[in-house]
């Protein structure tokens, strides 16, 4: 699992899983536990670039959200 420390949202931290381009696992810490585990219930399965094309730029505070650091985060993996 990778883990990354988001900037600006509530969560302290986001631990994801991709394999073979495929969102494997997402776990928030801290943040709305509800909506997160909505969230990461959602995009299992589903491939990490349509994943972060649909969660890229959606804002809550700060210019960013929960959704729009996990999007940064997949990239930056996927990305290397």
């Amino acid at each position: 699992m990778e883990t990354i420390k988001p900037d600006g949202i509530c969560p302290k931290e986001i631990k994801f899983e991709v394999e073979d381009g495929v969102v494997k696992e997402v776990e928030f810490s801290g943040g709305c536990s509800g909506s997160l585990a909505g969230i990461a219930n959602l995009i299992k399965g589903q491939p990490v670039d349509e994943v972060a094309d649909k969660l890229a730029g959606i804002t809550c505070r700060n210019g960013t959200s929960c959704p729009d650091q996990l999007s940064k985060a997949l990239r930056k993996v996927t990305d290397n």
